[in-house]
């Protein structure tokens, strides 16, 4: 075989892989989005019926509650992941030098955690009764002036529409927070010792230094990392589906875009309309993500 082909030769098995796990799905979800099919009856059931699916799911109000649903959470639990995570990072990485890779790890290690362990852990810290969290609210509502910002009565934190979604805003802020402090910690290690230094010796101090150096220096980072929360937060769906019993919870009160798009597909064998909703939920993660690019873009300093 001719030298030249050989770099195709090598490449032939992720092409395969990617073109039947990647363009392939991504391809038939498309065409599927223009067709009603109930995928038990078979393919020969399967009937164009052009917008139809998106013209339901823009009309439907179940569709639009489990957007607002899922906006609220990624904005909830997203927004103070990082008005966390870059402090966090910071003092991390300013004031912790042995140890610092056992602390990281601990920050690390509710990302690595099963989602269903994470869940049930969970469900059993939100008991009405007995769980840890409410034990912790009441004894803090016993505490003279503190008492005044927290209920005396037990929360009921999944059974009750109003409390669902704080439940499922707590879960997943505390799943990434410490996702999002590694990312700003590696970010902060790339920034030279020496501007530190510089400023110090004209005389900024420490919250000088965060705002004028740390800051702008993280801002590629926190770029991405916003950008993941935002895609992420979009797409949320396990936390959620197992807190709720893969129902919403109360009202729907729960219930994310991608759990109506499941149970749209494998609840209501509705697998035309689970990928007009994929779709109509691609354009609102490209819209949010692009307004993302603008707000970080450097601005035109001539102008």
């Amino acid at each position: 075989m001719p030298a030249r082909y050989m770099p195709y030769v090598l490449l032939c098995p992720f092409l395969i892989l990617f073109i039947v796990f990647g363009v392939f799905p991504l391809g038939f979800s498309l065409y599927l989005s223009f067709h009603s099919w109930e995928p038990t009856a078979g393919l020969s059931t399967m009937r164009f019926v052009g917008l139809g699916n998106f013209i339901f799911a823009l009309t439907d109000e179940w569709f639009w509650k489990s957007l607002r649903n899922t906006i609220w959470l990624a904005l909830i639990s997203g927004v103070p992941q990082h008005l966390i995570a870059i402090p966090l990072a910071y003092f991390i990485h300013r004031s912790i030098q042995n140890g610092r890779n056992t602390v990281v790890g601990f920050y690390f290690l509710p990302y690595i955690t099963s989602t269903v362990a994470i869940a049930m852990m969970f469900g059993t810290l939100f008991s009405t009764d007995y769980g840890l969290i409410n034990i912790a609210i009441r004894f803090i509502s016993e505490v003279p002036l503190l008492g005044a910002f927290f209920p005396a009565e037990p929360i009921d934190w999944l059974n009750r529409a109003e409390n669902v979604k704080p439940a499922v805003a707590i879960v997943v802020f505390w799943r990434y927070v410490g996702f999002n402090a590694v990312l700003y910690l590696a970010a902060l290690q790339t920034i030279p010792h020496d501007i530190y230094e510089a400023a110090t010796m004209d005389g900024a101090g420490s919250v000088q230094k965060f705002f004028y150096i740390t800051l702008p220096s993280l801002k590629p980072m926190i770029y991405f990392g916003v950008t993941l929360s935002i895609v992420g937060g979009i797409q949320l769906f396990e936390e959620p589906f197992i807190l709720t019993g893969g129902r919403g919870g109360t009202d729907q009160a729960g219930m994310t875009t991608a759990m109506y798009m499941y149970r749209t597909a494998f609840e209501f064998n509705d697998f035309g309309g689970a990928s007009a909703l994929s779709w109509c939920l691609f354009v609102v993660v490209a819209v949010l993500t692009w307004l993302t690019n603008r707000a970080f873009k450097p601005r035109d300093s001539s102008h």
